[in-house]
């Protein structure tokens, strides 16, 4: 039997933890000096697109999504100020649940964030690919992170 580290283990039951919503997912808009206004979950926790996603898509799977969660809902998504609603959506991931996207493009959690204004996903290039958080306009912001 193949043991797992302590700190992956960890990164992989925090992911799953992440990725579980009760009812319905709900977007809200945060800022942070450095990027301006950013999509985040109610709790202030940010989401990041995957480039390699296409509108409907989602290419993040197995090891990919245990690093970067989807964001799932059990309802319609809702929004908070500053989201535009007619941007929000959902698809059917292969497991059957339903992750939340915003202008089509899936939306992630990453599991190295500490919580709510923790944005350290942003700009991350890894195995996986390119993430970069979402602006209520529906764009990849593209600042470094500092």
């Amino acid at each position: 039997m193949r043991r797992m580290p302590i700190a992956a283990m960890a990164l992989a039951l925090a992911g799953a933890a992440w990725a579980q919503t009760s009812g319905a997912a709900k977007l809200v808009a945060e800022q942070k000096q450095l990027y301006g206004q950013y999509l985040a979950d109610a709790d202030g926790r940010a989401l990041y697109l995957f480039e390699k996603d296409t509108k409907g898509t989602s290419n993040c799977y197995d090891a990919c999504a245990e690093v970067w969660p989807p964001m799932i809902t059990s309802g319609p998504p809702q929004t908070g100020p500053a989201v535009d609603q007619s941007l929000v959506g959902t698809i059917e991931r292969k497991d059957g649940r339903t992750q939340v996207t915003y202008d089509g493009i899936p939306l992630y959690y990453y599991v190295k964030d500490q919580g709510p204004g923790s944005v350290t996903g942003q700009d991350v290039h890894d195995r996986f690919g390119g993430w970069y958080l979402v602006s209520p306009q529906g764009k990849k912001i593209e600042a470094e992170k500092s």
